[in-house]
């Protein structure tokens, strides 16, 4: 099991980190509609999701183990009169009660490990997520260009760790629909989408799962 790395936020300048993704605006509507009301910002950054669900009413919990993205949220937090739940800790052991939690929100996040770890950061989503309670969560695929790219350290066969840019030294574990499948073993997924991004230097394939918990 390797050890786990945070984010810098302060080194990261790029304003796309700072504005909430067009794919969550969908959750906001659809887990409002359903009376979910109390989310787990997993892996939340800077946390410009846990804002805007604060801002629609939820209860939410954040979660990073970024000091700096911890420490910016509870600024824009307090800025706005927001009260969010905001804990420094690994997602390996998520410091939350047995099925606490409507819904689960994991936007580039836990994908941040190795295999084993994975496993284990699903174990806890599982385990602090109600039954019948919903999941968007991100998976690096492993038709991803830096899944491949032999200046990075492999680590096991789904994991390597990067060794240039802002991402130096932190572990990535990369999927194929197999081993998601495997992964959320007690999850009904709604949607599984695999998505190639294209950027102003490359491109990079993301899977996009929608589910639900389930009864064992």
């Amino acid at each position: 099991m390797v050890e786990s790395k945070a984010w810098n936020w302060e080194e990261v300048k790029d304003a796309f980190w700072n504005e909430p993704s067009e794919d969550v605006y969908y959750y906001v509507h659809r887990w409002k509609e359903r009376g979910y009301s109390k989310i787990l910002d997993l892996g939340c950054g800077k946390g410009r999701h846990s804002i805007m669900f604060a801002q629609n009413g939820f209860d939410v919990s954040s979660l990073d183990l970024s000091e700096s993205g911890i420490r910016s949220l509870k600024e824009t937090a307090d800025s706005k009169g927001l009260n969010i739940r905001c804990d420094l800790a690994d997602m390996r052991e998520l410091p939350y009660g047995n099925e606490e939690f409507d819904c689960i929100l994991a936007y580039h996040a836990i994908y941040h490990t190795d295999t084993s770890s994975m496993e284990c950061i699903i174990s806890e989503m599982k385990r602090v997520l109600k039954n019948e309670g919903e999941i968007f969560v991100t998976f690096n695929s492993k038709n991803n260009p830096s899944f491949k790219d032999s200046r990075h350290e492999r680590i096991d066969d789904n994991s390597i760790i990067k060794k240039e840019g802002i991402e130096k030294d932190i572990p990535h574990y990369y999927a194929d629909s197999e081993d998601i499948r495997r992964l959320l073993h007690g999850f009904k997924f709604i949607t599984l989408r695999q998505i190639e991004d294209i950027y102003k230097g490359g491109n990079g394939w993301h899977y996009f799962i929608h589910a639900k918990k389930v009864c064992d």
